[in-house]
């Protein structure tokens, strides 16, 4: 190789990873018993991709789908093209130290196969399993998880292999990226396992926005290692058709087989998705009875959902449901990302809107949500860490967009000070009173304005939360992230409803609010209504029937006899002896 064709090589290196990886790394396979190259899919190049262009990346993955390797690939091109300059540090940190000392191991076998002449070599003074250096002074280090774990050591580079199976709290996290302070990159990978304080929390909280990491999700029937004789089916339990194959007709199954699944189009396999089919595979099919058709460990070892305690309020089934069909991308996205518009206001549409209010300086956040009571879905949510008299302003342009009725929660005070605010912007579109029967529309209640608008949640919480449970189950249709991240935290602790340890709540109790309050004033409302409707039409049907009789009669005025006088058509002192009895003058 010429010295410009070296130049040109190194060029394309630095600058494609993936051209880099696949050129001269190569991986042990088993089905063959060899070493062959590194293939790459396109999900894979695109993690590489994510992984040299931001600096926090989080991998959702199936089980067997590579990413450890692809990732100690990549980490093999860091430390062996840097310059000595600018040496990069690798910290790989697992649950347990085999773990990460295998990924390690990874690392290191990639890093020998570069060729001469990248020049790199393996340094005497640091050469084991779990901490070896190069000789252009990167070094790459593996521990188990610990507080000791990165004492005398800073990282350039964190990855963290497993990271839902880490047995660790917050305080370790907190340490793990403040070391990072001065710089660099942080790789969290996993498949799931529950809603663990680690890797779901990061993952939940990109969803929202509260953290910079770029999610990467890998679904295995975008593998075409084990995807050539790929089929979907009609059901909504792919271990129950694997069960009961007999039980299926031929139409609910669709053959997508492909001789070269790399030319597959993925968009054909979505739509069948979108449709309730499920894809199947003989690879598929071996990996269920390997899990012994346990239907926890599929859901979260290839299908990559997130599955509760069994202590959940809200049935896995359900919210796989909505995870499914219903959880999708705002219309708009405003206020940097804060609010999200799921439908624009339609005339004619009853609206409700549940304000759960916190300081603005603490954990919780402020959330505004509001609900189209007529087609039983969510419209709007705003959530931000904010004092309470900017929610009342964002709750007031926004609800009166959508000329929504609103709930406010004032348990503790803070929703006090949005409520007060709201009444002195003058708020148009209604404001709930707890514990004013709004039933009797006819009746006066003279302490209705020294009352605090709003509803004390805590007294009402398992009503409330109730009334959420239920309308989802009978197709209340959620669609926000946030949100249905928070139902998925949300358990029974000694028998009440609750978020788990280090999640929020802030989505669910507004949402909570609304529909509550749409359920018990829009419901007594219509009630009224009716009842009014029926006293009038009674009304009118009497008069109708005696319509003949009583035509004439107006007890202001005398009845005209045959007598053809005029008489003065103002009352008379008669008159008023005759009917006072009328306006209760004796």
């Amino acid at each position: 190789m010429t010295k410009e064709q070296l130049i040109i090589e190194v060029t394309k290196c630095m600058r494609n990873t993936p051209y880099a990886l696949r050129t001269y790394l190569q991986t042990f396979d088993n089905t063959v018993s060899k070493y062959v190259p590194l293939d790459l899919f396109p999900d894979q190049i695109k993690l590489i991709e994510d992984y040299d262009a931001y600096n926090e990346n989080v991998a959702l993955k199936y089980r067997q789908a590579g990413v450890s390797t692809v990732t100690a690939a990549w980490a093999s091109k860091k430390v062996a093209f840097a310059k000595k300059t600018k040496p990069e540090k690798i910290l790989i940190i697992a649950n347990k130290l085999d773990t990460a000392v295998e990924m390690a191991n990874k690392v290191r076998s990639f890093t020998e196969q570069w060729p001469a002449w990248v020049g790199i070599s393996f340094s005497q003074e640091k050469n084991s399993q779990r901490h070896f250096k190069l000789n252009n002074d990167c070094e790459v280090k593996a521990v188990a998880t610990s507080k000791d774990a990165l004492r005398g050591y800073t990282p350039t580079i964190l990855i963290f292999d497993e990271a839902a199976y880490i047995e660790a709290d917050s305080d370790f996290w907190s340490a793990c990226m403040a070391s990072l302070s001065t710089g660099g990159k942080v790789i969290v990978v996993s498949t799931p396992n529950g809603y663990d304080a680690i890797y779901y929390e990061i993952y939940d909280q990109s969803l929202r926005g509260m953290n910079d990491f770029k999610i990467s999700e890998m679904y295995w029937y975008k593998d075409p290692r084990y995807t050539k004789d790929l089929y979907m089916v009609k059901t909504p339990d792919l271990v129950h058709f694997l069960l009961n194959r007999e039980d299926y007709p031929e139409d609910t199954i669709v053959n997508l087989h492909n001789e070269n699944p790399y030319e597959r189009d993925l968009e054909v396999v979505k739509d069948y998705i979108n449709q309730g089919y499920k894809p199947c595979s003989s690879w598929f099919e071996g990996m269920v009875k390997k899990l012994k058709f346990d239907r926890r460990r599929v859901a979260q070892e290839l299908e990559c959902n997130f599955l509760g305690s069994g202590d959940n309020v809200f049935d896995s089934d359900l919210m796989q449901n909505i995870s499914k069909n219903q959880v999708r991308e705002p219309q708009a996205k405003m206020m940097g990302g804060n609010l999200w518009i799921f439908k624009e206001p339609e005339n004619g549409h009853k609206y409700v809107m549940g304000v759960d209010v916190s300081r603005g300086d603490s954990e919780d956040f402020s959330c505004i949500q509001i609900i189209d009571f007529d087609t039983r879905e969510q419209v709007f949510e705003y959530v931000g860490k904010i004092p309470p008299d900017v929610s009342a302003e964002i709750a007031y342009k926004w609800g009166t967009m959508y000329n929504a009725y609103c709930v406010v929660d004032i348990t503790g005070g803070m929703g006090v000070a949005t409520a007060r605010k709201m009444q002195e912007l003058q708020y148009g579109g209604g404001m709930y009173v707890d514990n004013i029967d709004t039933s009797n529309k006819w009746k006066y209640d003279p302490k209705l304005n020294e009352k605090i608008p709003g509803i004390n949640f805590n007294n009402k919480r398992v009503q409330i939360i109730a009334s959420l449970e239920e309308a989802v189950r009978h197709e209340f249709k959620v669609y926000s992230h946030r949100l249905y991240n928070e139902m998925n935290t949300f358990i029974y602790i000694n028998g009440r409803p609750d978020h788990q340890k280090g999640h929020h709540d802030d989505c669910i109790m507004a949402i909570s609010m609304a529909i509550y309050v749409a359920e018990k004033s829009f419901q007594s409302l219509t009630k009224v209504v009716n009842h009014t409707k029926a006293m009038l039409n009674s009304w009118s049907t009497v008069i109708n029937e005696n319509k003949n009789s009583s035509e004439f009669f107006n007890p202001m005025v005398p009845q005209m006899g045959r007598d053809s006088r005029q008489y003065n058509s103002g009352p008379t002192k008669k008159d008023y002896e005759t009917y006072g009895w009328l306006f209760g003058v004796k």
